[in-house]
């Protein structure tokens, strides 16, 4: 046999085999095609002369890049600072590579989402935290991708995997309310795009919504300047907590949209010199590992953080 020098090629292949090189893609990409002596014969000269498809190659020869893409409004940065989001990457992830693909996380590239997800070669996504009037869900629908949303609702062609945000909110908001508070405030997840409270949407004006409700049937008010958000992380929260209380807002009870936050709040409140839950109680939402080491723990809203992102990949991989 002769030595190759360099990167053997796939005319180095079908020589040796002594088949087309038609026969050589196919014995990688569509072995069905070829009988299995000689799909097994190929492999095994390409073996010997070291020979691998190359991978961008092998991706548009299929068409498939076995590769999904997780969509986040937010920077990787302030993404992964937050401890819901790694455990919901842990349940996309289990399920992806039970099913053989591997993940790409795609960002904001220069500030922008739009030009990112128009960058990503995956072969569908999985966002979480858009709607669909997000034009990025726009452009992803225009290039016929497999999408799944999460925490939003879903549209005709297109699943999602839903939390009650509402109702959840809803119940924090009663359960201090049953501990004789009447002084609130919010510590609010920061919207991927900034704007007036009143035009917040996705789980952020879900979660509000849910608050408001509870309050107003007890009669009392949550004005725009008892709502304070930012980055959904520890120090976000903290900073949330410790800025208000320098603005003269001295609540008694914090109902925060996340964990994390509520984490963060419980140390602010600590370097004010506030006790908990003596002078301030506080009720997180999502239930993550983190808070359980806490102390004292916050009380908070439970939902299945791993299990939607199990659940979301799965019904990605079945569009």
């Amino acid at each position: 046999m002769v030595q190759q020098r360099g990167r053997p090629r796939i005319a180095d292949v079908a020589r040796e085999a002594g088949v087309s090189k038609t026969a050589v893609s196919f014995a990688f990409n569509s072995p069905e095609r070829l009988s299995p002596d000689t799909a097994t014969r190929i492999r095994e000269v390409a073996d010997t002369l070291g020979y691998r498809p190359h991978p961008v190659a092998r991706m548009l020869s299929q068409r498939r890049t076995r590769t999904l893409g997780v969509l986040t409004p937010q920077a990787l940065s302030v993404v992964f600072a937050n401890p819901f989001f790694a455990t919901f990457s842990e349940g996309v992830a289990a399920a992806a590579e039970e099913a053989g693909y591997g993940l790409l996380f795609v960002s904001p590239l220069y500030g922008s989402l739009a030009r990112a997800v128009g960058r990503a070669t995956v072969d569908g996504f999985v966002a979480i935290g858009l709607s669909e009037e997000h034009p990025e869900v726009g452009q992803i629908r225009t290039a016929d991708l497999p999408i799944v949303l999460v925490d939003s609702a879903a549209f005709p062609e297109h699943a999602a995997v839903d939390t009650d945000d509402e109702g959840g909110a809803r119940a924090a908001a009663e359960h201090l309310l049953a501990l004789g508070h009447r002084d609130f405030l919010v510590i609010g997840v920061e919207p991927p795009t900034p704007g007036a409270l009143a035009d917040f949407g996705g789980i952020v004006g879900r979660r509000l919504a849910g608050y408001r409700a509870a309050l107003a049937g007890a009669g009392i008010e949550l004005p725009d300047e008892r709502v304070v958000v930012g980055p959904a992380t520890v120090d976000g929260g903290a900073a949330c907590l410790t800025n208000a209380w320098e603005d003269g807002l001295h609540p008694t009870a914090v109902l925060a949209m996340s964990d994390a936050m509520a984490i963060g709040a419980l140390s602010a409140a600590g370097r004010l010199g506030l006790k908990v839950p003596g002078d301030l109680s506080v009720v997180g939402f999502d239930d993550i590992e983190l808070a359980r080491h806490v102390h004292p723990p916050p009380t908070t809203v439970r939902q299945p953080v791993r299990p939607t992102g199990e659940e979301a990949c799965r019904l990605l991989l079945q569009a």
